[in-house]
């Protein structure tokens, strides 16, 4: 299976070349000419890497950093960024913020296949499996089959998606805002009482399974899924 690697660049010349390299060494690319536009692409796609310019206009790359590790659903995706600054206190900054790599411009087109070869060695060994568990429920995101105490269970695509979203983050609170961006997209025109009616929908189809109680409504602030 090939690899996906987001680009966000503002500079057309530079994401031009670093574009059609990569799809010359057989890698899928997407890309994005600032902040904004990466995160569009990242409310549908979880890419296996991202290059990431430090000095992309509006929001810098080291805020879209930032954004995309407090993010559940994609904060391990691996980070090359890409700067200009040499000074060792800026790559403190961005290590900090959770920069896995860096290279400094002009950008060698061999080094940077090496140094992406190498991110994703590393990162193919923490890969979560395409089955997810908890307690006695099993979900096959290729399939979209789900199991319980060996029983399949049926849901609707919206339900599923937002089981998905739990069982990737047990335990943690998920807002209304979180869960709207994750399930229904970041400009999506869904109203946050939606979320409500879907998870009142994905409870009681866990009821007829005894499951009802692994979904937790925290007063005020969001839902959390108990593993």
């Amino acid at each position: 299976m090939k690899n996906t690697i987001l680009i966000v660049e503002d500079e057309t010349a530079i994401r031009e070349m670093l574009t059609f390299s990569l799809m010359q060494a057989d890698y899928i690319v997407l890309q994005a000419k600032d902040a904004m536009e990466a995160l569009k692409v990242l409310d549908d796609v979880t890419p296996d890497l991202a290059i990431i310019d430090w000095g992309l206009p509006t929001i810098s790359g080291l805020e879209l950093v930032k954004r995309i590790r407090e993010n559940d659903v994609i904060s391990t995706t691996p980070i090359i960024m890409l700067t200009a600054r040499t000074q060792e206190h800026d790559k403190v900054k961005g290590l900090d913020v959770g920069v896995d790599d860096y290279m400094t411009k002009p950008v060698s087109i061999n080094e940077l296949q090496a140094r992406i070869k190498a991110q994703l060695r590393r990162s193919s060994g923490f890969k979560k499996s395409n089955i997810l568990k908890s307690e006695n429920i099993q979900m096959d995101l290729d399939s979209h089959q789900i199991l319980i105490d060996d029983t399949e269970m049926s849901l609707s695509i919206t339900e599923f998606n937002l089981l998905k979203l739990f069982m990737k983050n047990p335990n943690k609170l998920l807002t209304r805002e979180n869960i709207l961006n994750h399930v229904w997209g970041r400009n999506s025109f869904v109203e946050s009482r939606t979320v409500d009616v879907h998870i009142l929908r994905l409870r009681k189809a866990l009821k007829k399974y005894n499951k009802e109680h692994l979904l937790k409504t925290v007063r005020g602030a969001g839902y959390k899924f108990l593993d």
